[in-house]
Order: structure tokens, then C-alpha cells, then sequence
């Protein structure tokens, strides 16, 4: 290449900016030079002599003849230069510019900036402004907590009795541990030292009074000698170290308040503590001393008994000692030596009372039936003289007897405290709620009633005794069922009273709109009520339908005519003659109805139906399955969606619910159509039992926003954003259950913001992995800690919506990574087996239930992961042997019901399944969803999800 000037300005050159001349070329060609080349992160300055100094970002190789301006290179000293400049004076931050053949320097960082975005003009643009690609967390609410407290009336405070007296309070003596009085006129006293002034201090105290008593029992009992001294001075010795043990740890403890904070869940109360060494120095000093301790119980026993014939009410029963009922399950009893300890403040029914488990010389069969005499007499002599408030107190606190103390409040006008005291103590669900129902108290009546499932039993007890009150109930009953979206539920609340059976045709036919089986037990509602032509129709349509009958629905609606007939005579004949036709065609009612009523229902059809038709008709006939249940096959799309899916489940009306993340959520029909769209955010779907309405939930780390769907109307409405683990993947429609780092947290998923109702385990009790649920029943794994700090691994299981615990199962074996819990069924978990090389080629299903073992399910393939569960449905997904895709093994409890295919499918994203409407729904993240009835046998959804409609 030639060196000289002018071939210089011919060549290629790396540079790294341009000098513009904007005297010659004028600014406007500048200015475009510059917007045509420019790059982000450049910088444009003005020269002295009118030019303009064009810095890029990144150095360009270009031809200097074809440059927008004179080209700047990089220097070896790390400076800039034009062509034509020597090079060799510009150092760092300095320009070599060549002017009329001289060379001349200027510092860069000197030089005024231009700011080129003056030069555009915006006008006539539209601004669209940019939304991230994933939305930003938002902000979780402040969680409300509205756990029902026990209530806590104080029948005592309302009685009005005095403080104990001074010879009472000396008599005062702890039940479950020997004998002893209190020390706290001696220990202010005595000041011992933080270490070794409380031991030896408790033990001189102790040991003084027992050898008085050992030998004071030794000198009396005739036949004791030289061993009634040693046995007493042994026995002195013990008590006097279990003393000072005691006082000594009281001592180093620093003081603490009692906090109120009652436990989350109901995990069972604290039981009582058995003494060490008490039960066995009572028992030796009955021996050594027993005429001295009968004695003073004998007095404390004529005392007594003086004081309730004289009615001196006041000093009876401070006195008196309770008469515990059956002793608690695995509670031991232990003698005690001490009196009954003298109650305080004032005497009412209390409706949380603590039993010591203690026997005493009391304790015998011929003593508690004199204080039960002496105690009924009192209650009978109380409740004469209007002393309402103590005769209850004798009731429930010392005979034990709270059901009749609440019947003597609520017989006395008493309905609050009485309410109160039945909830407290437990007592039947339906009592709690009409008396707090007749106390006014109507929102606490609700929602004892949904908690612990009490609306039924509740109406009927109150319709005996104020049916103005009951149809009150019932018809919040009723709203309580509307708010939550169960339609059907509200109207067949309303339909025992005939007078509010008209005010459920606007629930009725919402719920026909859901379709399914809820469609077809709303429709003998409304012909019973006189619906017109299009009710008819859509009736015959249903009986009339094709496919499963209970898919369909047409078992359920047969079953539902056979039970309420039309309004109108005819129609009524023409539906019935068409449910008979049914019921002979299908078999029968299908799964809906016992033998027993089948029968019944049969016969009742045949009665109103078109009598020539009913006599040709035959008897309804399913034939027999030969041999047990198989696996049925089925294969999802061949090819996936455009759409992920993170959820899905079939509804009753045969549409599919899908969750597609940011993509929102879609209403499908079978074949994959789109009904209907949501522009909602929603990586999980939790379903309401009922079907009504569901919950959409979206993700963002432990974050997780929450949007209400109502599937009758197909509306959407924010409900709130909340932190936390897992949420379940149904609720009743009111109560959501949640988990946080511990435990269980419900919510009301009905109130404004997240609102706590219910908590479970707490107190060192700790949840390993999600709950699996189904309506009526829970089940999850829980580590709970031993007293030697070794963890306890069990299975509960809870009955619902009461939280009621029903059993704790033990776990010898638990890897969280295999295990997965269902709700009734047990503990399920995946075991890989051995070939005969040594090789796992196989996995075995082992389900623990606590009762004999039933055999483990084998399927091919090794599991890259544990089962995934619905309630009692599970799913385990291995490789295909093709190696293109992968099986999903399914069943229910210990019996497969399918194998799903999902060809060319990648295991790196978990399956999924749900159990909803009397179907099961598969899905992968690859936009395939497959569904099929419970047992597995028919396919009634088989889809790939597009963004097409």
C-alpha cells in the first residue's frame, strides 16, 4: 500500500470518531451524519473553529473516503488524532488536529457538549411506554388474625362471693404433688444466694416439718419402731431434696410473664404433670401415717358437709372439690395427700377446666356419692332462691355436668353465658349455634355453623322451639352459601321452608348456567316451582343426551325427578316417562343413589309415568365386570400447545379451567375452543367444592396474588396479595388453606383483605411439605420434637371443616422427595427396585396406612421424582422406554385407574392432576391437558392450548 498523504485518505481505517466541518457542509448535513451513525453511548462536542468532534462508543472499520467526517484514530500513546496530524504529540485526553499544514492539540474533556436529541422532532409520534416481560412482585397485605377465642365465662366473678378466708388460704394445698404448704411467708424472709442458698435453704424448710410429721406418725401408729424412724427419716430426706430441687430451679429462673398467646391448633392440651416422687411418699406415709392424713380428710369431709346442710353457700363451695368425670385417655391417676385448694374471686360455671388426675383418701365410690347427693341438692336449693349464677357454677365445675348447666342458663333467660359455656366446653355444634343465634350474637352463629358443619342440625333444633328463629337461621344459611358461590347449596338450604322456596329460583337458575351434574340437580328445583317450556326442554334435552350418564348428568337428573315431581301434571308425566327410558337405557341411577333407594326411585318414576309406556318397559340391568379393575391407556396430544399450562382442571359443565401463567386464564371446550378469557395472571387454580367459583392465583416468589372468579357470572375481582409457601389447591368456598413456615394458616377467603380464622400446629410442631385435602377430610405430615430433642415424624389426618383430629400415625421411614401424603388414604411413597443386574429398572408405590399392608403397586421405569397428589388421587411420572416422552402412572388410594402418555414431553417440568367433578385432570407444562372420569375408563377432555379461538 502506497504511504503517501493522499493514499492515506483512501485507505481503511480503524476509527474511533469523526471531525465534522460544519462551516462547509452546514449543520443540518451535519446533524443527519450524526443521527446515521450514531451509537449508544457516543458523545458529540464542539471544536473552537466551529467543528464538530463525533466520539463513538465502539471503534468502526471504514473506508476515509467514505467517512462522514475527517476519521479520528487512537494514537500509541493512548491519545487522538485526524488523519494528516502527527500522531506522535497527542497523548491521553488530547486531539491532534491538522490546520493549514500544522498540528494542533486540543484537550478533549475541554471542549463543549452537544446534546443531539434537541434535533428531533416528536410531534405526530405515539408514545407507547414499556411493561416489563415479568411482572414485579407486588407488595403483600397485612394479614388480619380473627381466630375464634374460646370463651371464658366466669360464672364465680358473677356470683359475687367474697375472697377466700385466712384459715382456708392456710389449708390451700396443691392437688397433683404431695402435700405441702405454701412458703411464700418464709421465702421473703430468708434471702437465699442466687446458687446454693436456695437448696440448702428449701431443704431445711422441708426437712424440719417432715421429720415432725414422721415422727409425730411413728409416736401415734401402735406396732412401729426402731423402722418407722428410719422409714421417716429416709422419707424426710427425699422430700426435703425434691424441695430444694424445686426451689432452687425457681430461683435461677427469672421471672416471666404468663403470655396469653394461646397456641395455634389444636394439637391437644397441655396434659397434667405427674409429680416424681409424690404418688410414692403418699403412699408410704398412708402407711406410716395413715390415721393422721384420714383423719384430717374426715374433718375436711364433716366440714363440708356441715356447711352445704346449713346452706352457707359461701364457704361450701370455695370448699367443695370437683367430681371429675371418666378420666382422659391415657391419664394416669396418682395419689395425692393434699385438700382441695380454695377457689378464688367469684363462683360461676367456667367453661375450660383443668383435672389433676390425683386420687385421694376422698376418691372413694361412697364419698363421691355423698358429694354428688350433697352437690345436686345444692344446685336444686340455689336455682329456687334465683342464685342462678352458683347453682350453674355447682353444675358444671363441681359435678361435672355442663350440659345441664347450660340448659339451667338458657332455661333462666341466661342465652350468652350460656352460649359461652356450651362452646367452651365443647359441647354439640348445634347447640352452640341457636344459642348464640337467640343471643343475637347472628354472625358468630354463622360461623360456628360453617366451621364445624352445624347448619342442619342447628335449623331443626331451632324449629322446635322458635320457628320464626329458624327460618331466620336458614336464611342465612342460605346468603352464607350465595357469598360463597354455591348456588345449588344456598337454594337447597331454602327449600325445606316452603315460604322461601320462591327467593331460590335467582340461585336455582345461576346454577343451571355451571352445567354438569350441579345443572342437573337444579332442574327438578325449578320444574317443582313451575318453570316454563325452555326448563322443560332443557330437561328432555339432558335425559335425552349421548356419553356417560354420570359425565352428563342424566343419572343424576332421573334421580332428582324421581324425587321431586313437576308442577305441572303433564309436563310431569312427560319427564318421568323420559327418566325411566333413561334409567332402563343406563342401567340404573349410576353411582348417585344406594340399592335400597334405587328401587324406590324406579317405582316412583314408573308410578307417574305414561302408564303403556312403564308397562313395556323393562327392569333396569347392568350387566357385571368380570375380574378386578384394569389401567386403562390413554395419550394426551402428539404435539404440545402454544400456551403453557400451570393448572387445569374439567368442570362440571364439561369445559376445561386453564391457568397459563402471564398469559392469563382460558375457558375451554373439550376439543380445545376457546369460551371465554381472562387477561389475569394465574400460575394455580384453586376450586371451590361446589364448583361456583374458584380462586386464581399468580406467583411471585413467596408472594402471591390472589383474584376471584365466579364461574356463574364469569366475572373476575381482585382480592388481595399475601406471602405464603403453598396454598391448597380447593377450599369450601369460604375457608383457603395456607402454609407458612410452621403450620397451617386458614383464611377467610370472603373477608376484604387476608384474614387469619384458623391456625394448626405451633409450639415446636412443625409441616413437612403441602396438606393433601379433599371436602370433608386432611391429611400432612408433621415433625414434632421428643423430650430428647429427637424429632417425631407422624402422619396426622383431620376431619373437616371442624379441624377435629383424628389420627397421629407414625412414620419410620420418611424421605420427603419420594413421600406424598393423601388425604384418607395414608402416606404413598415411590421406592426404586433392582433388576437382576443390580440395576434399578423398576419402581414399587408402598401406601402406609397404619393397618396391615396391602401389596405394592410395581410399575416399569424409575421415577425422577415422587408421586404428585390430589386428596386421594396420586400420579407418578416415569420415562418413556422410548426415551420420547414419559407414562404418568394414576390411580386412586392402592387401585390404578390409568396410564397417561405424554409423547415428546419434557420431565424437566413436573406434571400435574386434580380431581374435580367426578373427573381427573392431567396437564404438562407443554400445553396438554387430558382428563377422565374417576375411575379412569373414559377420556372426556383431550386437548392441545393455543392462543387461538
Amino acid at each position: 500500500m502506497s504511504t503517501t498523504p493522499d493514499a492515506a485518505f483512501r485507505a481503511a481505517v480503524t476509527a474511533t470518531g469523526f471531525v465534522l466541518d460544519v462551516p462547509v457542509i452546514g449543520p443540518a448535513e451535519a446533524a443527519a451524519r450524526v443521527v446515521e451513525s450514531w451509537q449508544d453511548g457516543a458523545e458529540l462536542r464542539r471544536l473552537p473553529d466551529g467543528r464538530w468532534l463525533f466520539t463513538l462508543a465502539a471503534a468502526v472499520e471504514i473506508r476515509a473516503d467514505r467517512a462522514p467526517g475527517l476519521p479520528v484514530v487512537r494514537t500509541g500513546t493512548g491519545g487522538s488524532a485526524t488523519l494528516g496530524a502527527d500522531v506522535s504529540r497527542a497523548s491521553s485526553g488530547q486531539l491532534a488536529l491538522a490546520s493549514s499544514g500544522l498540528t494542533v492539540l486540543q484537550p478533549i474533556a475541554g471542549l463543549a457538549e452537544l446534546d443531539p436529541s434537541g434535533w428531533l422532532d416528536l410531534a405526530g409520534l405515539t408514545v407507547h411506554r414499556p411493561r416489563p416481560l415479568g411482572a414485579a412482585a407486588p407488595e403483600a397485605a397485612p394479614v388480619v388474625e380473627a381466630l375464634p377465642e374460646r370463651p371464658r365465662p366466669d360464672l364465680r366473678a358473677a356470683a359475687g362471693i367474697a375472697p377466700p378466708t385466712e384459715r382456708a388460704r392456710r389449708l390451700r394445698a396443691d392437688a397433683p404433688a404431695a402435700s405441702r404448704r405454701s412458703l411464700s411467708r418464709l421465702l421473703p424472709r430468708l434471702r437465699p444466694s442466687a446458687v446454693v442458698g436456695p437448696a440448702v435453704v428449701g431443704a431445711l424448710i422441708a426437712l424440719v416439718p417432715a421429720l415432725l410429721l414422721f415422727t409425730s406418725s411413728t409416736l401415734l401408729a401402735p406396732g412401729h419402731g426402731l423402722h418407722g424412724w428410719v422409714l421417716g427419716l429416709v422419707l424426710a430426706v427425699a422430700v426435703a431434696a425434691a424441695r430444694s430441687r424445686r426451689i432452687a430451679r425457681s430461683a435461677g429462673a427469672a421471672p416471666a410473664g404468663t403470655g396469653s398467646g394461646a397456641a395455634a391448633g389444636a394439637s391437644g392440651r397441655a396434659k397434667p404433670r405427674r409429680p416424681l416422687f409424690g404418688p410414692l411418699l403418699a403412699r408410704l406415709t398412708m402407711r406410716t401415717a395413715g390415721n393422721l392424713v384420714r383423719g384430717r380428710h374426715a374433718r375436711y369431709l364433716r366440714e363440708l358437709t356441715r356447711a352445704f346442710e346449713q346452706r352457707q353457700w359461701e364457704d361450701a363451695l370455695r370448699d367443695a372439690i370437683r367430681l371429675s368425670g371418666e378420666r382422659a385417655a391415657g391419664q394416669e391417676s396418682w395419689l395425692a395427700l393434699g385438700l382441695p385448694r380454695r377457689r378464688t374471686g367469684e363462683l360461676r360455671a367456667t367453661p375450660r377446666t383443668g383435672e389433676s388426675g390425683a386420687a385421694s383418701p376422698l376418691s372413694g365410690l361412697s364419698v363421691h356419692q355423698h358429694l354428688a347427693a350433697l352437690y345436686r341438692a345444692a344446685a336444686e336449693d340455689l336455682e329456687r332462691t334465683g342464685r342462678i349464677d352458683e347453682a350453674a357454677f355447682v353444675l358444671a365445675d363441681l359435678l361435672d355436668a355442663p350440659a345441664e348447666a347450660v340448659a339451667l342458663l338458657a332455661r333462666h333467660g341466661r342465652t350468652a353465658v350460656a352460649a359461652e359455656l356450651a362452646e367452651g366446653r365443647e359441647l354439640a355444634a348445634d347447640l352452640v349455634v341457636r344459642l348464640w343465634w337467640q343471643a343475637g350474637e347472628r354472625e358468630r352463629a354463622v360461623r360456628t355453623a360453617h366451621r364445624r358443619g352445624a347448619f342442619a342440625s342447628a335449623v331443626d333444633r331451632l324449629a322446635a322451639e322458635a320457628p320464626d328463629s329458624a327460618r331466620e337461621l336458614r336464611a342465612a344459611w342460605a346468603a352464607h352459601c350465595r357469598e360463597s358461590g354455591d348456588r345449588l347449596g344456598a337454594a337447597e338450604a331454602l327449600w325445606p321452608d316452603e315460604t322461601l322456596r320462591p327467593s331460590a329460583v335467582g340461585d336455582l337458575r345461576e346454577a343451571v348456567v355451571l352445567g354438569g351434574a350441579t345443572r342437573s340437580r337444579a332442574l327438578p328445583y325449578l320444574l317443582a316451582l313451575g318453570a316454563g317450556e325452555a326448563t322443560r326442554a332443557l330437561a328432555l334435552a339432558v335425559l335425552e343426551s349421548e356419553g356417560d350418564p354420570v359425565v352428563t348428568g342424566r343419572s343424576v337428573l332421573a334421580a332428582g325427578l324421581a324425587r321431586l315431581p313437576a308442577a305441572d301434571p303433564a309436563v310431569d308425566r312427560e319427564l318421568a316417562t323420559a327418566a325411566a327410558r333413561t334409567v332402563v337405557r343406563d342401567g340404573g341411577f349410576g353411582g348417585d343413589l344406594a340399592e335400597r333407594d334405587r328401587h324406590a326411585s324406579h317405582r316412583a318414576l314408573l308410578g307417574r309415568a305414561d302408564p303403556l309406556v312403564a308397562a313395556d318397559l323393562a327392569k333396569p340391568y347392568r350387566p357385571a365386570r368380570n375380574g378386578g379393575p384394569a389401567a386403562a391407556v390413554h395419550a394426551a396430544a402428539d404435539r404440545p400447545g402454544t400456551l403453557p399450562v400451570l393448572d387445569a382442571a374439567l368442570l362440571g359443565s364439561g369445559a376445561v379451567l386453564v391457568a397459563c401463567g402471564q398469559a392469563g386464564v382460558r375457558l375451554l371446550t373439550s376439543d380445545g375452543r376457546t369460551k371465554a378469557q381472562w387477561d389475569v395472571p394465574a400460575d394455580q387454580l384453586v376450586l371451590a367444592d361446589h364448583g361456583g367459583s374458584a380462586l386464581l392465583v399468580a406467583t411471585y416468589g413467596p408472594t402471591k396474588e390472589i383474584t376471584r372468579l365466579d364461574l356463574a357470572t364469569r366475572t373476575v375481582r381482585p382480592w388481595t396479595t399475601l406471602r405464603a409457601r403453598w396454598i391448597a389447591g380447593s377450599y369450601d368456598g369460604r375457608h383457603l388453606i395456607t402454609g407458612d413456615g410452621e403450620g397451617i394458616v386458614v383464611l377467610d377467603a370472603l373477608a376484604a383483605g387476608p384474614t387469619v380464622v384458623w391456625r394448626e400446629l405451633g409450639g415446636g410442631e412443625r409441616l413437612v411439605g403441602a396438606v393433601a385435602r379433599t371436602a370433608d377430610r386432611c391429611a400432612a405430615v408433621v415433625v414434632s420434637p421428643l423430650p430428647d430433642g429427637s424429632p417425631l415424624v407422624e402422619l396426622w389426618r383431620w376431619d373437616l371443616p371442624g379441624w377435629e383430629l383424628r389420627s397421629r400415625l407414625g412414620l419410620d421411614a420418611f424421605h420427603p422427595d419420594q413421600c406424598v401424603p393423601l388425604a384418607g388414604a395414608g402416606l404413598l411413597t415411590a421406592l426404586p427396585q433392582k433388576g437382576v443386574d443390580g440395576a434399578s429398572d423398576r419402581t414399587a408405590l408402598r401406601l402406609v396406612t397404619g393397618r396391615p399392608p396391602a401389596p405394592d403397586l410395581d410399575v416399569a421405569g424409575i421415577a425422577s421424582s415422587g408421586p404428585t397428589a390430589d386428596g386421594d388421587d396420586w400420579a407418578l411420572p416415569v420415562p418413556d422406554p422410548a426415551g420420547t416422552g414419559f407414562q404418568l402412572h394414576a390411580g386412586s388410594g392402592v387401585i390404578p385407574t390409568a396410564t397417561v402418555l405424554f409423547p415428546g414431553a419434557d420431565l424437566r417440568h413436573a406434571p400435574g392432576l386434580r380431581r374435580h367433578a367426578d373427573a381427573v385432570t392431567y396437564w404438562h407444562r407443554s400445553g396438554r391437558v387430558l382428563a377422565t372420569t374417576g375411575d379412569g375408563a373414559t377420556v372426556l377432555a383431550n386437548l392441545r392450548v393455543t392462543g387461538t379461538r
